[in-house]
């Protein structure tokens, strides 16, 4: 069996009770939440209502409702950039942001938004001090990622998202690669708008995630459609999340997320930090050993998440990413990580990195397989 190192891109394996929710659900429910009034339709409108208390409770919301589902983070994103901003808008945002930032601010510069992008450093970090400085002209939003995707860069949003409050700017994160790993409270980090994919550190299935939206900002709905609520009316509801959720929303999947969620409850987001960071420490101070290897990111744990990016000297990325799958059955990802200007920043673009991201129910030893594979790649002489 295939050793998976990608949980970065989706977490593998998840938890047991998310396979068994999804099925349960599929086999036993079946009917679509809020479009009806007989019973296996409450019961759908139940379960969804569970899962939004349930990350409520989780990122510390006080409100459920002002949660609206999406089927990833992309989507949280787009729905809160284009819900937003408008032309004359002013943007504040990183170096280090992944395509699902950077492409829809490149679409609504176009537009007209003026977007200002805060230089980091060699190892992904962004000084809070560059940030204010930015902020100096009127400013809208700053939108930025908690935990960087390619060099596992945790950034001190916790100084970042009150200072913006008390400007009156608003505060933006993505929570793509820190959600589940690292305690959020919305509240006291001021974050205004969370965007949360479900199949990563939530350990739901692909096809599940969130945007948070703080109590009185309201955002223009991406998508106009049937909720399940005033059907009477050719006007989109202005309650939420109904404003901002139309379609059937993905039933099965949010059962499985929040069975994710309760796992996640059920072990601590400590327990699940400590495990993981004992396999980060292996796994880098294992690579920082072996002659040959580049290593990117922070030094100090403190301020790593899971995603570890290297090079092997001489060697390229997709090689060895290809000789880690076909000869020694081990997944990880290589390329730019669809966050070219983070290998800007860090000196990698255009080839990219190879990307390690061990999750919770890896082990020990499956770093240290990883590991010896390594070795046997520098080991091996050049295609």
């Amino acid at each position: 069996m295939a050793l998976y190192l990608d949980n970065a891109a989706t977490s593998f394996p998840k938890p047991e009770s998310v396979y068994r929710a999804v099925e349960q659900t599929m086999r036993t429910i079946g009917a679509s939440p809020g479009r009806g009034g007989y019973q296996l339709a409450v019961e759908a409108s139940r379960l969804v209502y569970e899962t939004r208390v349930a990350l409520a409770d989780l990122f510390a919301i006080e409100d459920s409702s002002r949660i609206a589902f999406t089927a990833n983070a992309t989507e949280a994103i787009n729905l809160a950039l284009f819900g937003l901003l408008k032309a004359g808008d002013r943007v504040v945002t990183s170096g280090m942001e992944h395509n699902a930032v950077a492409r829809p601010l490149f679409a609504l510069q176009e537009m007209g938004v003026q977007v200002v992008q805060v230089p980091a450093d060699s190892q992904g970090f962004i000084d809070p001090e560059d940030v204010k400085k930015a902020c100096r002209e009127k400013t809208r939003l700053v939108i930025l990622n908690h935990c960087s995707n390619v060099t596992g860069t945790l950034q001190p949003i916790e100084e970042i998202g009150p200072w913006c409050r008390k400007e009156g700017i608003l505060f933006m994160v993505d929570a793509a690669q820190s959600a589940g790993l690292f305690a959020l409270n919305v509240s006291a980090l001021a974050i205004d708008l969370l965007a949360v994919p479900g199949h990563k550190g939530l350990y739901g299935p692909q096809g599940t995630g969130f945007l948070y939206v703080h109590p009185g900002l309201n955002l223009k709905p991406l998508l106009y459609g049937g909720t399940g609520n005033a059907s009477h009316s050719l006007s989109q509801p202005e309650s939420m999340p109904e404003h901002l959720e139309s379609g059937t929303v993905n039933t099965p999947g949010l059962a499985g997320l929040k069975a994710g969620v309760e796992f996640i409850a059920e072990t601590g987001i400590e327990a699940i930090r400590t495990h993981e960071r004992t396999l980060l420490q292996r796994l880098m101070d294992g690579l920082r050993q072996v002659k040959g290897v580049e290593l990117y990111g922070p030094r100090d744990f403190r301020y790593h998440g899971g995603a570890v990016s290297f090079n092997l000297i001489g060697r390229d990325p997709a090689e060895v990413g290809f000789l880690l799958d076909h000869e020694h059955q081990i997944c990880c990802r290589v390329g730019l990580h669809c966050a070219p200007a983070a290998h800007r920043t860090i000196g990698t673009f255009p080839r990219g990195t190879v990307r390690v991201s061990p999750g919770f129910f890896n082990t020990v030893d499956d770093i240290d397989c990883f590991l010896t594979a390594v070795d046997a790649i520098l080991s091996r002489p050049e295609a």
